[in-house]
């Protein structure tokens, strides 16, 4: 029996029906809103890097979480600016920091929000790197008492989830079992375990003032050479107790986060970065791409790859446009 030609272009004709064949759905609770949460009071600060996303004080953080839980997105992940910094990181354990304050207050205002804390220290030390350095090298085992003990702060301030991106040997066992003794068995652990070390962080380490004062991060990120390695992280993270697992940055590792959906049954995340996120904007400002169809067609892409959530900066409007589509 010959078979028409042409039906697959008649699936593409009718705009109901494409809708109702499409093979993978974006939805605005799949979309996670990163914050940046600084020190004081009353400050909504612009980063120049980043247009459209500013520094907020935890005062000014109801506004900006209202309108996201209004918009459908039902998840954000806290990113902290201490007051103070030094060598250890000593503000990252603090529970009256930017994080913890914020956590408690987004609890008690939002009940039905789910929230996320970045657990790493370079934004909370004098030499901007991810653990605690000796000798002019980044000393991983001794980082890790940090690294947990941030941890529990952020879950005793309430956090729903406590995501180390510091991509350390050994932390997500350490959290893990810092957790489980202090009684917080039930927050979950979503780790960085594919972090690149990638060009596409610049706009971020612009909000933090994170960036490394010496040498840079490829000692402990990953070469973006590598796939097998995200295969060997990934088990490691999973043995030591992950709930979820990250793939960063989300476009350029595409193929890596299709890899790890097709060998993993964890809920993986992708973060489309802060240097995603920039460069489209820049485009989008100068008339190259169309923004709003960029915007949905590389968030669709990650999705596509296998990702159950993505952390975007493009969160609310992606939200918005998604509503738009569904009204049309």
């Amino acid at each position: 029996m010959a078979f028409p030609t042409d039906r697959p272009r008649r699936l593409r004709i009718n705009p109901s029906v494409r809708s109702l064949v499409r093979e993978n759905r974006l939805s605005p609770a799949q979309l996670i809103l990163p914050l940046f949460v600084t020190h004081g009071t009353g400050k909504t600060e612009p980063i120049p890097s980043m247009p459209d996303v500013f520094r907020h004080s935890v005062d000014r953080l109801p506004r900006i979480v209202g309108e996201a839980m209004a918009s459908g997105i039902k998840s954000v992940i806290l990113f902290g600016i201490p007051e103070t910094k030094d060598e250890a990181g000593t503000s990252a354990l603090d529970p009256e920091g930017p994080v913890p304050v914020a956590v408690r207050m987004l609890k008690k205002d939002f009940p039905g929000l789910v929230v996320m804390t970045d657990v790493c220290i370079d934004e909370y030390t004098t030499h901007g790197h991810c653990g605690l350095v000796r000798d002019n090298r980044v000393d991983n085992d001794s980082t890790l008492e940090c690294l947990s003990g941030m941890a529990l702060v952020h879950a005793q301030a309430g956090a729903d989830i406590v995501a180390p991106s510091d991509m350390m040997d050994g932390r997500v066992q350490a959290i893990r079992k810092r957790l489980d003794q202090k009684g917080f068995q039930d927050t979950l652990i979503l780790s960085y375990a594919v972090k690149y070390a990638s060009s596409f962080y610049g706009p971020f380490r612009d909000a933090m003032m994170s960036g490394p004062r010496f040498g840079d991060r490829s000692s402990y990120q990953m070469d973006p050479a590598n796939r097998r390695e995200a295969f060997r992280e990934a088990a490691l993270d999973i043995e030591e107790g992950a709930d979820i697992l990250m793939v960063k940055p989300a476009l350029p590792y595409l193929d890596i986060l299709r890899d790890l959906a097709d060998r993993h049954d964890l809920p993986l995340c992708a973060y489309q970065v802060s240097g995603e996120y920039s460069t489209l904007m820049a485009a989008g400002k100068e008339g190259w791409i169309d923004i709003d169809r960029a915007i949905l067609e590389t968030l669709t892409s990650i999705r596509r790859a296998g990702a159950s959530m993505i952390i975007t900066y493009f969160a609310i409007r992606a939200a918005r446009l998604l509503a738009q589509a569904d009204q049309t």
